[in-house]
């Protein structure tokens, strides 16, 4: 039987990435997302008996337990979650709205943490499971217009740390990705030079891509990584060596 894996933000950019590398090795795969892009509804097509599609918006986070109770009814228990929707808004602290904060705290810390809640309660039953939560190198390095992304980032790489000797006992391994700058639609708004910057801090001169992180995450799902726990992988082509 396929291990079942929850990945979320799964309709494009590094979810899609992710949900396409996980049914290439042979995983069963739930995708999460508020909407179905072409790009998700193609893969599925392709991939019928494999990936699955469900929809939820991440601002709601008094349903997140009954979507777990849903997930687990039609697809079986929970192998791995890949806790990777995320909100980006770009903007100074001093005029950024307290909405768009709050929308930043509510979508990149709490969802995150409550849909672990309930999806490790399946992994606990099984006595087994692997939790991978997407951060960011700005957790660490900071940039100027990402202050509460980067709090809410640093605030799962803490999440991960305290988790992982929470369930270690119980065989669930709890890890985080770092990735830098990857041309996704996050980093779409991003051109000419401050780009160009970016590009020059890597000693290989180029962004990660987000089949470099993908990778990185179906090693953290492996039996490679079964004693690797409570630590970040940062995948960034050298940008923060």
């Amino acid at each position: 039987m396929m291990n079942l894996v929850i990945v979320t933000g799964a309709s494009k950019g590094l979810g899609l990435a992710i949900s396409s590398k996980l049914i290439e090795v042979g995983y069963k795969v739930v995708g999460i997302s508020r909407t179905l892009s072409e790009e998700f509804k193609s893969l599925r097509e392709q991939n019928s008996d494999s990936l699955f599609f469900e929809s939820y918006d991440f601002n709601n986070v008094n349903d997140i337990q009954e979507l777990v109770r849903r997930i687990t009814k039609t697809y079986g228990p929970i192998y791995g979650l890949v806790n990777n929707a995320a909100l980006g808004h770009d903007g100074v602290l001093g005029t950024m709205h307290e909405s768009q904060i709050e929308e930043l705290i509510k979508v990149n810390v709490q969802s995150p943490i409550l849909l672990t809640k309930y999806a490790c309660r399946s992994m606990l039953m099984k006595q087994q499971g692997r939790i991978i939560n997407v951060s960011s190198i700005i957790a660490s390095t900071g940039f100027n217009g990402l202050s509460v992304y980067g709090a809410t980032k640093a605030s799962l790489n803490g999440f991960t740390k305290s988790l992982s000797r929470e369930v270690g006992k119980a065989n669930i391994t709890v890890n985080a990705i770092a990735p830098g700058f990857m041309e996704t639609a996050m980093t779409s708004g991003l051109q000419g030079e401050k780009l160009e910057s970016i590009r020059r801090r890597s000693p290989m001169k180029e962004m990660a891509r987000v089949e470099d992180v993908a990778e990185a995450v179906i090693y953290l799902l492996s039996d490679g990584a079964k004693r690797v726990t409570g630590t970040t992988i940062t995948v960034d082509a050298g940008s923060t060596a």
